[in-house]
């Protein structure tokens, strides 16, 4: 098990890194290679800053041996960055309906997709630190066993 310390870097280094990266490919930050189609809203930027942030939080409560909650964290990360993305930007949204229906019914269901994204991920967190971690107590037993 990595110490604390090595563990925050790395939960810092994925919540930085998911919100640069999450941010210029929906435009929410802007630069040169992408141009955002609908305007900028700052429910955006929450959902956006909530999803990076819990992606750091996982990251830190993630241990090497505990890979059973990656479908409700991935589902997490999806449905928020559907949230804050824009809707007819969306190559693979694009390619399933026009713009016109994604602006339509796509569009006003972005704040209701963020919202359970946030409740996938904290209840995933709220779950993940209640329990106990086998690996430390097997370390703490084989530690009483050979004093």
């Amino acid at each position: 098990m990595r110490s604390p310390s090595q563990r925050s870097l790395k939960a810092a280094g994925v919540g930085v890194g998911a919100f640069v990266l999450f941010g210029v490919v929906t435009g929410l930050i802007p630069n040169p290679l992408y141009v955002r189609m609908i305007p900028r809203r700052p429910l955006d930027y929450l959902f956006l800053v909530l999803t990076a942030g819990f992606l750091g939080a996982y990251t830190f409560q993630r241990t090497g041996a505990d890979e059973s909650d990656g479908k409700t964290a991935t589902a997490g990360a999806a449905l928020g960055f559907l949230a804050f993305g824009c809707p007819i930007c969306n190559a693979f949204l694009l390619a399933l309906f026009s713009s016109s229906a994604l602006m339509t019914y796509f569009d006003p269901l972005r704040p209701l997709l963020g919202v359970v994204s946030v409740a996938l991920f904290g209840g995933l967190l709220y779950v993940r630190s209640q329990r106990t971690c086998a690996t430390c107590e097997r370390g703490v037993d084989d530690a009483d066993n050979t004093a």
